[in-house]
């Protein structure tokens, strides 16, 4: 392989992993607000047990996601010096409110939040929570503002220099709130709070399957399923927005994502399906002129297919389909699963559907591939563009590396990444089975005591 694929791939593999942990810390932000908001309101003992255990779960993930996000700054540098040096004026602006806004913010209370408790009142250490639930989100917001940027380019122009041509930014404002910027930040963020409602829920029907921490696993469980659901709710209407914005400003990502090779009149929807690339075309179960309608609200507006962009400028049909289409089926498998799951619990007959437990239990890694496979299709899709319609990936890669200098790095970060997995696997399986305080009688009366003299 070429030092570009290479270099595509160690990116890849490094963007995956590390995004497997701030979608988590994102999710349990906004939970750990809402246990903590429970106990300051109702005093019940139970609420701060639960908050506790999430705050030690919290904690693991933040600090991996630290560690694993470190590695992409320095890619590119390592391995997309040209891209670097073409949007440094733009990035650098983005990440540097990044770390002032967001990182600065998170890590400064950060020490509150886990340490906290007997040191300061809990009106103080629920504002710490909360911030450090607003740093965790700020931190996601300027990450996709330059995200976005590379999708929908705004608020620039580009200036020769003595080392080629760079972005500069022209207008700030226009560069921070790009025609994408606010659609993806909400699609982004519900998909993080999906992932933190169904971490909940999982260990919560994981807590009922065992017949441990009764009390706490309940509240738990009604606290995860009213955030699951609302949230796929949610996610509908954000993704059909995205969906559309995309069709306007990215038309070729958006025919690879239905495999939309030729303009027609009605144009269909693939529910299952795949891609002949070789006959361009795709073999599916379809809804005819379904694709119209969702994207333009009538049947006569055509779809722009592949057929009206230069056969270069394609992006890999067959990936972006399938991890597209994937995406749709994670949701539709946690719709499901949260519907079935709130049906059942206002009925009291969750705790006896075991099947109903197990299918939650496992549901934890739903969201994660919809994620996985929704950032594929994204970027995937962008392709040949690493900036969209200015500058190419083949033209932002090192030109001072080598293919073997790239293969021994894949290698290097695949080992650490295996047994930083597998560690936190452990650490995090150990934390669960150990599971939350359970507090009782005298117990809350003498801890309430405690409190109130302090």
């Amino acid at each position: 392989m070429d030092v570009l694929t290479l270099s595509r791939i160690q990116f890849a593999i490094n963007s995956c992993f590390h995004y497997l942990y701030p979608p988590i810390s994102i999710g349990l932000g906004l939970m750990l607000v809402i246990m903590e908001g429970l106990y300051l309101k109702r005093g019940d003992h139970k609420y701060k047990e639960m908050t506790s255990f999430w705050i030690n779960i919290f904690a693991l993930t933040f600090a991996l996601g630290v560690a694993t996000g470190l590695v992409q700054t320095f890619a590119f540098g390592t391995n997309w010096a040209r891209y670097s040096r073409f949007v440094g004026d733009v990035f650098g602006s983005a990440l540097a409110a990044e770390g002032i806004f967001a990182f600065f913010l998170e890590s400064g209370f950060l020490g509150i939040l886990l340490f906290g408790w007997n040191r300061v009142g809990p009106k103080l250490h629920y504002f710490a929570t909360i911030c450090v639930a607003l740093g965790a989100h700020f931190s996601a917001v300027w990450i996709l503002v330059a995200n976005s940027w590379m999708q929908t380019p705004a608020g620039f122009h580009i200036e020769n220099s003595p080392t080629g041509p760079r972005a500069v930014i022209s207008n700030f404002w226009e560069m921070v709130f790009n025609p994408s910027t606010v659609d993806r930040i909400f699609h982004v963020l519900i998909g993080c709070w999906l992932t933190g409602a169904f971490l909940v829920l999982s260990v919560a029907a994981y807590y009922f399957l065992r017949g441990k921490h009764k009390a706490i696993s309940r509240s738990m469980m009604r606290i995860g399923l009213l955030i699951a659901f609302i949230c796929c709710l949610l996610q509908l209407f954000s993704g059909d927005r995205s969906a559309r914005l995309i069709a306007k400003y990215q038309p070729s990502k958006f025919a690879a994502f239905e495999g939309v090779y030729k303009t027609e009149k009605s144009t269909p929807i693939s529910v299952i399906g795949w891609v002949d690339a070789k006959e361009e075309k795709v073999h599916s179960i379809a809804i005819p002129g379904a694709l119209n309608l969702l994207t333009y609200r009538d049947l006569s507006t055509p779809v722009a297919g592949l057929d009206q962009v230069p056969r270069d400028e394609w992006p890999n049909v067959p990936v972006v389909f399938q991890t597209y289409h994937l995406m749709v089926l994670m949701w539709s498998l946690m719709f499901f699963i949260s519907s079935m799951g709130l049906w059942s619990w206002w009925r009291g007959t969750l705790e006896k559907k075991r099947w109903l437990l197990w299918a939650m239990v496992f549901s934890v890694a739903a969201p994660h591939i919809a994620q996985q496979a929704g950032w594929i299709s994204t970027e995937m899709g962008r392709q040949p563009w690493i900036v969209w319609k200015v500058l190419r990936t083949a033209d932002g890669v090192s030109q001072s590396i080598v293919a073997g200098q790239v293969v021994g790095s894949i290698i290097m970060f695949i080992c650490v990444y295996l047994l930083l997995f597998a560690l936190f696997l452990f650490l995090l399986d150990r934390k669960i089975k150990h599971g939350p305080e359970e507090v009782r009688g005298d117990q809350i009366y003498q801890k309430q005591q405690e409190g109130f003299g302090a």
